[in-house]
Parts: structure tokens; sequence; C-alpha cells
């Protein structure tokens, strides 16, 4: 059974009078600097001169480089992307982490895979919230948060729970619940969503659509059927809120004995063996190996995969289907 936390059991006050950097002001970066303000914590955003750093001083954050950020944090978040967190974190963090300073991170990829290492005398920790940066905002200002993960990979004070937690009800996670996690379980559950279930799902609809055109049915009715009109967004919805199958309620009798008679045959005999190999590689590593790679050799592989996606014909279909959607 999971340990859950929610706001009774953190302690905001052990933030008053220290200061959060928000490394990177993007996606994850803005939500958590503004959530922060709002909760009552002084914070300061570190970047390059770029849009999102001169968003930031239009939010009415003092704005500086990581450096400075770094040396003026108590706690650092660095909310970069993975990509370039090694270098970051090498030249502009690392001679700034003193004993008791925070370093935390919003995914657990970097410190899970050994590519950064901080000083035994820092705490290591995690704020992992499972919703999109946007998300992570709106949810706060309505009232409610979100759930997130969270971890600690080094004590190095002695006080990083109670502090992982302070960070956490700032954000506004502990409203909905924090799960005590590890940076191994959130790397490791983050990537087969993205090496398997998204891989699978984006598949069997592109496949679906490719099938179904070719089939003499019309693209726009096909792709409209399978999510432009926004149904499977809201099954999904309606998964999370009230479980994946007691939604089915929600559709017809029809529908639900189609659904419940096709799930076994509907994927390949061999889809756990599939899900095996993409855990492995997973936790072995060799993904992690097989992106520095990626990395350091120019992205040739992602370019080439990212091109051949938006070249495919389906894209303007679904041009067309938001047009008739009046989007």
């Amino acid at each position: 059974m999971a340990t859950i936390y929610y706001d009774k059991d953190a302690d905001l006050r052990l933030l008053k009078g220290k200061t959060v950097a928000i490394i990177g002001y993007g996606n994850q970066g803005r939500a958590h600097a503004l959530n922060l303000r709002d909760s009552g914590i002084d914070v300061v955003v570190g970047g390059v001169p770029d849009a999102t750093l001169r968003q930031a001083e239009e939010d009415g954050f003092a704005t500086m480089s990581v450096a400075e950020a770094a040396a003026a944090g108590h706690l650092i978040c660095l909310l970069i992307p993975d990509e370039v967190q090694q270098q970051v974190y090498r030249e502009e963090i690392l001679p700034h982490l003193k004993p008791g300073k925070v370093l935390d991170f919003a995914h657990g990829y970097n410190v899970h895979y050994g590519l950064i290492a901080p000083p035994p005398d820092v705490d290591v920790i995690m704020i992992a919230p499972r919703m999109i940066g946007v998300g992570v905002r709106d949810a706060y200002v309505a009232g409610r948060g979100v759930p997130a993960f969270v971890a600690v990979h080094q004590d190095g004070s002695g006080e990083a729970w109670p502090k992982t937690l302070a960070l956490a009800k700032a954000i506004g996670c502990t409203r909905r619940g924090a799960i005590e996690s590890t940076f191994a379980e959130e790397t490791e559950l983050d990537h087969f969503s993205e090496h398997f279930v998204w891989p699978a799902t984006f598949r069997i609809l592109v496949g679906a659509f490719e099938f179904l055109a070719e089939n003499g049915y019309q693209p726009e009715a096909v792709l409209m059927e399978l999510w432009g009109s926004k149904e499977a967004a809201e099954v999904l919805a309606q998964m999370a809120d009230v479980g994946i199958f007691r939604q089915m309620d929600f559709h017809s009798p029809t529908s639900q004995y189609g659904t419940l008679t096709h799930m076994e045959s509907a994927l390949p005999a061999d889809t756990r063996g599939r899900m095996e190999a993409a855990l492995e590689e997973i936790k072995d590593g060799s993904f992690a190996r097989e992106w520095e790679l990626e990395q350091a050799s120019g992205y040739p592989v992602f370019t080439r995969l990212k091109q051949a996606a938006l070249a495919h014909p389906l894209n303007e279909v679904e041009e067309r289907v938001r047009k008739l959607a009046g989007e």
C-alpha cells in the first residue's frame, strides 16, 4: 500500500525565510514559481536571457543567471529538459551547492541513471506532478492541486523529507495527494508509458486511420470517430474520475459488449513479451545510453522520425476536422 501525504502532513513554515530558485521557466517552471509565490514563498528565477526569462520578469519575479540563482537559492528546483541538465548542473549549479542546500527535480532521469551525482551533504529530492505545467497552475488556482510523486534520493541534512513535503504543499500537490516514491520508480514508470503505452496507443490510432481510409471510409469521418471529436479524451477523463471499467456505464450496452468481448483479441498474443522488453531496456539503462548517444550525435534518429510523423497525411485531415469543429 502506497504512502500518500496530504496538506496536514506538511509544514510550510520550513520554507519561511528561505529562497527557492527556479531553474527554467518553461512547462513546469512557471507553474511551480507562481504556485510557490502564492503560497508565500520567496522565489527567484534563473535562466538564459530568452522569451521564458522575459515572461518571468513580466510575471514579477527577480530574474538572474542560473549560477546567480543557484547561489541565492536555499532550495534549487532544476526544471529544465533532461538533456541539458547535466551541463547546466556541472557548470552553473555544482559550484554553488553547500551543505544543507536542497536540489529538487521534477523527473528522476539524470539522478536515477547516475548522470548527476550531487555531493553527499546536499538534499536531493523530487516533486514530480502527474500533470503538465499549465494543469499544475490551473488546478492550484482552482483550489484543487494535482497529485505528484515525491521522493528523497539523498538526505544530506537529515531533514530532507519534511522539506520535500513542504515544497510539495507549496506547489499544491498535497491538496490531492503526494505519493511516496523513488527516483527509480518514477523514472521507470514514466518511461514505460512513453515506451509502450503511448506508442501502442498512437500506433493503434494511426494504424486504424490508415486501415479505414484505405477501405473507403471518409478520412474526416474516421479521424472524427477515433479522436477528433474529443470523445476519446472524455473517456480517459472519466477513467480517472470513476474507474476504467465503471466509466463503461456511460456507454450503451452495445458499446460495452463490443469492448469487453474484444479486449483479449485486440492486441497480439506476444504483447506481454513486448512489455517485458520495454521495461528491461528502461531498467538496465540501455535506453538511457541510447538517448545519450542520440543527443551526442545531433539527434539524427529523433529528427528523422519527427519529420516523418509531421509529414503523415493525417495531419492535413486533422486540420480539416478542426475547422469542421469550429476550432
